[in-house]
């Protein structure tokens, strides 16, 4: 004949119905809670204060402090570049990097990066005043990568 299952599992014979009790009473309230909050919320729903929040509000909220605040206003700069420099000058540079507080500017070629440079106060200034989140410590305007060139396959 087999022992009993209190003295297989070495546990109290008088506590073994309190701890199997407390366990199924304990699940029994979390159950009571859930329903509990369904049958709230099935009552209040349509009232003021519970729609639901529109996705744009959501995200400023969570964009709106934190990390993601100078990449936003650096993705809203690059976006809005026509806006800054006018769209000539738009069509002919990029932005190109931003660390640090450096915001390098690309340009299309060395004439359109001379341009820049001479608008580098006014860059700046519109910039801090539109972009407030945005902190630039300099702005550097490279003109065109160099790239490879064939002048030297063209000797005999």
């Amino acid at each position: 004949m087999k022992p009993p299952i209190a003295c297989q599992l070495h546990v109290d014979e008088t506590k073994l119905p309190a701890e199997i009790f407390e366990r199924l009473s304990h699940r029994g309230a979390i159950l009571k809670d859930r329903r509990r909050r369904r049958e709230e919320a099935f009552e209040n729903f349509g009232k003021p204060g519970r729609d639901p929040a529109e996705l744009g509000s959501v995200m400023s909220s969570i964009a709106g402090g934190g990390v993601w605040a100078a990449n936003m206003k650096l993705a809203q700069l690059r976006n809005h570049w026509d806006q800054v420099v006018g769209e000539a000058i738009a069509n002919h540079s990029a932005v190109a990097d931003f660390t640090d507080g450096v915001l390098t500017i690309r340009a299309e070629s060395t004439v359109w990066a001379t341009q820049l440079t001479y608008l580098i106060p006014q860059l700046t200034d519109t910039i801090r005043r539109n972009l407030k989140g945005l902190t630039i410590n300099e702005i550097r305007v490279t003109g065109p990568a160099v790239g490879y060139s064939r002048k030297w396959a063209r000797r005999r």
